[in-house]
């Protein structure tokens, strides 16, 4: 029942990480895309500061802790049917850490020590420096990654459901 239970909160905290990074794809950085500059440089500082909060972060990194878990839990039962499936999320959502604080975190933090965009000289040249454009595209990759990283586990969840 434990493993269950852990490979459920592992399945639901990686997809409401994976909806999170949709949003961004789908909705927010396109709305933000079609603002000016300033409106962009404060609404995105905003946007990363309001993320920062117990509810996302306990996904973000609940995630793999729970996939982790899981796998843990895998390994001391019975039988391993579902171990592939939780392994491969598991890699996946690594390789989205690495992404996450290897290319979206240093921009984020980039675009929020440039100051209060009623002080910043040139708005331009900050929202340029913040390569919106790369951001945008590794987000997507983030996209495919923990959505894949989510199929996987309910695969894995499926595979549990029919042991018992």
């Amino acid at each position: 029942m434990l493993t269950g239970i852990v490979l459920g909160g592992a399945a639901m905290t990686t997809g409401l990480v994976a909806g999170v990074f949709v949003l961004y794809a789908h909705t927010i950085m396109p709305g933000l895309g079609r603002t000016d500059d300033r409106t962009f440089v404060g609404a995105f500082q905003a946007v990363d500061r309001a993320i920062i909060n117990p509810w996302f972060m306990s996904c973000f990194f609940g995630a793999p802790i729970l996939t982790g878990l899981s796998a843990v839990l895998r390994l001391r039962a019975d039988t391993d049917d579902g171990l592939p499936w939780i392994a491969a999320a598991f890699l996946l959502y690594l390789a989205v850490i690495v992404i996450t604080l290897a290319v979206n975190v240093p921009a984020n933090d980039a675009i929020k020590a440039a100051g209060d965009p009623d002080g910043i000289a040139d708005l331009a040249r900050v929202r340029r420096d913040f390569g919106e454009a790369r951001w945008r595209a590794w987000n997507l990759l983030r996209v495919v990654l923990t959505g894949t990283a989510f199929g996987c586990l309910l695969v894995a969840l499926v595979s549990y459901g029919r042991q018992g």
